[in-house]
């Protein structure tokens, strides 16, 4: 069953006659949920729904690659499915497994029934002994396509990144007891990495691809504003200034989207309305989370050149 186009409140099939207006559709609902998506990222998610392909989102830590997925099943109105890789995810954790205690409490409770061998194992190898795990969760939806986000898949095995290719090239999966299990509702698939390391070819040929870099100021100073309604606007512009001066530096950790935010509402907390050496040595904390990036940043601020670079002042 072919995934559907997507349809967003407000916005009827008369309105998406042209590709334009379907895809300033998109960036609009985007928008109202606080994110400011720039045309790849439009087009790339208009992709996903007519080419019928998962998304593949590559780029630094921190500049919004999961929250795509979040947005996107909140514009659909449809469940988001979660799948957090780590080292040494195996197939039980993120697709099934079965329920032993209650296949051994059906065990024991029908020793007595009178049915074959064969028929017991039937009953206990059927779906209602079954844990559904995130990727089983998505394949098997029963209303409408969720979202299914494989974040950080970078950090799974290799061993992991090959079973995935089954789901991602034919949304279906295949269970030995039960047999394959095709996508009624076709997920839409969204998968980040952070490059730890480098995923294989056989991967990304089943993927559409979208890099995401750090934003620009005058990019970065619109997501403050769409999130942080109530920022001042000069604060927001010098604090994309100050970013992006940060963002030139040798740091272990380069803060990304999410310290900028986290940054900005620290500020606002404080009911600081602009950049000066005290507020910034304050909240320092907020952009960094290592020894050296934090003595390094100091030595620039007492120097005076992290602020005046930026153009805020002292």
């Amino acid at each position: 069953m072919p995934v559907p186009a997507f349809s967003f409140p407000g916005l009827s099939q008369r309105g998406c006659r042209n590709i334009l207006d379907r895809i300033e559709s998109i960036e609009k609902a985007f928008r109202e949920q606080g994110y400011i998506a720039d045309r790849p990222l439009v087009t790339a998610l208009h992709l996903v729904s007519t080419l019928e392909k998962p998304l593949l989102v590559e780029g630094p830590a921190g500049v919004g690659k999961t929250e795509i997925a979040k947005v996107l099943a909140a514009v659909l109105d449809t469940r988001l499915v979660r799948l957090q890789c780590y080292e040494g995810l195996d197939v039980h954790t993120a697709l099934y497994e079965w329920n032993y205690p209650k296949q051994m409490l059906h065990i024991r409770l029908t020793e007595n029934s009178g049915a074959t061998v064969e028929e017991r194992e039937r009953e206990i190898f059927s779906p209602s002994f079954l844990l559904r795990r995130p990727l089983l969760e998505a394949i098997s939806a029963e209303e409408k396509s969720p979202v299914l986000l494989i974040d950080e898949v970078d950090r799974a095995d290799e061993e992991f990144e090959a079973f995935l290719l089954e789901i991602l090239g034919e949304f279906q999966v295949t269970i030995p007891e039960l047999g394959t299990i095709r996508a009624r509702h076709k997920p839409y698939v969204v998968l980040t990495s952070n490059r730890t390391r480098e995923l294989s070819d056989a991967l990304r040929r089943r993927c559409l691809y979208l890099w995401i870099p750090y934003p620009d100021p005058e990019k970065e100073i619109r997501i403050l504003e769409a999130r942080l309604p109530g920022i001042r606007r000069r604060l927001a512009e010098q604090i994309a200034r100050v970013m992006a001066r940060i963002r030139t530096m040798a740091l272990h950790k380069v803060p990304g989207v999410a310290e900028s935010l986290d940054w900005a509402r620290a500020l606002m907390a404080l009911h600081r309305g602009e950049l000066d050496r005290d507020s910034v040595r304050e909240t320092l904390g907020c952009l960094v989370k290592d020894q050296e990036d934090w003595e390094a940043l100091e030595g620039e601020l007492e120097k005076g050149s992290l602020l005046r670079d930026a153009g805020t002042g002292t």
